[in-house]
C-alpha cells in the first residue's frame, strides 16, 4: 500500500473533494484521482461517491478514514518521540556534583538549560567524593563533577577549575586583620583538618616544607563544616573559598594563604558513552558559569 496514496486519501477527506485537495496540495487533480482509484483498486472497495466536485466516503470508505487516523496517530506519537529524544535525551540527565559547586554553580547552569530546552529534566545528586567517580565510572551518571582521584577506570576526566584555599578565622582573631596568613602564623593554632585526600595532603605537605608540625584537633569533610567549626571557636581551617564565601552568615572571616594550595576540580563522563545534546550544551554552560565563580576569586 502506498503512503502517498493514503496522504491523498487523508487530503481528500479533509478538503471534501479531489479537486480541492489537489489546490491545496498544489498539484493536478486527475494525478489525485488516479491515485484514489489505485487506492481503491487494492483495497477491493469504493472509498468515494464521486460527485460534481466532491467526494463523498462511502460506509467502507469512513471505517478505512478510521484506521487510517489511527495509524497516522500512532506515526504522531513517533515523530513526538523522537523530538523528545533529539531534544531532551531518554530521560533525566543524571549528574552527581561536589557540595562547593552544587548550591550555586550548577543550579544556575541547570536554569540557564532549562530555559534553552523547557521540559529539560536534570536529576542532580552530591554523593561523596568517591561515589561521584564511581558511579560515573559505572554509568549511573552522565556527568560527574568532583575532587580528581586515582585508580578510577571507565571514566574521562578533563581539569574544570581550579581556585586557592583560604584560611577561615573568627571574627576577632588576631589574624583576621592580616593581609595574608603563611603557614608560620598557623604553627602555634588549633587547626580543623580535611578530610584524607589530595587537598589534605597538600596542607600537610606545606607544613613539612616549613620544617613544623600541624596541630589538627577536629576533622571535617566539607568547607561548610569546617567554617561552622571555626564560628564556633573550635579552631582554624584552610578552605574552599567558592562555598565559604557562600557562608556570609558565618562570624567568620577569610583571608588569603600562603604557600599558595590550589584545590582542583574535574569534570568526568563514562568512557563510550558518547554525550547526549543536553549534557554537552550543559558542559558548555558550566564552562560559561565559571568564569563568573573565578573573577569573584580575583
Amino acid at each position: 500500500m502506498n503512503p502517498g496514496h493514503l496522504d491523498l486519501f487523508r487530503a481528500v477527506l479533509r478538503h471534501g473533494g479531489m479537486t480541492k485537495a489537489a489546490a491545496a496540495l498544489g498539484i493536478g487533480q486527475p494525478y489525485v484521482s488516479r491515485a484514489i482509484a489505485q487506492l481503491e483498486s487494492e483495497l477491493g472497495f469504493a472509498l468515494f461517491i464521486r460527485g460534481h466536485g466532491s467526494a463523498t466516503p462511502t460506509v467502507e470508505g469512513e471505517a478505512f478514514a478510521r484506521e487510517v487516523e489511527r495509524t497516522y496517530a500512532g506515526l504522531d506519537h513517533l515523530r513526538a518521540a523522537a523530538r523528545q529524544i533529539r531534544e531532551l535525551g531518554t530521560g533525566p540527565l543524571k549528574v552527581a556534583c561536589q557540595p562547593s559547586l552544587a548550591s550555586r554553580l550548577l543550579p544556575r547552569a541547570i536554569r540557564r538549560l532549562g530555559v534553552e530546552y523547557p521540559g529539560a529534566r536534570v536529576a542532580l545528586h552530591v554523593p561523596s567524593p568517591d561515589a561521584i567517580w564511581s558511579w560515573t565510572a559505572s554509568g549511573q551518571c552522565d556527568l560527574g563533577i568532583g575532587r580528581p582521584r586515582s585508580g578510577y577506570v571507565g571514566v574521562n576526566s578533563e581539569p574544570f577549575m581550579t581556585v586557592r584555599a583560604v584560611c577561615a578565622l573568627p571574627i576577632g582573631h588576631p589574624l583576621a586583620e592580616a593581609a595574608v596568613v603563611t603557614v608560620q602564623d598557623l604553627m602555634s593554632e588549633t587547626l580543623i583538618a580535611g578530610a584524607p585526600g589530595v587537598f589534605q595532603q597538600s596542607v600537610e605537605a606545606a607544613f613539612a616544607a616549613a620544617a613544623a608540625e600541624p596541630r589538627f584537633l577536629h576533622m571535617a569533610q566539607y568547607t561548610a563544616a569546617r567554617c561552622g567549626l571555626v564560628a564556633e571557636g573550635a579552631g582554624l581551617a584552610l578552605v574552599d573559598p567558592i562555598p565559604a564565601r557562600e557562608l556570609a552568615h558565618l562570624p567568620i572571616v577569610l583571608r588569603p594563604f600562603r604557600p599558595s594550595l590550589p584545590i582542583e576540580t574535574v569534570m568526568i563522563h563514562p568512557v563510550g558513552r558518547p554525550l547526549g545534546r543536553l549534557a554537552g550544551r550543559l558542559i558548555s554552560i558550566l564552562k560559561d558559569e565559571r568564569k563568573d565563580i573565578l573573577a569573584e576569586q580575583g
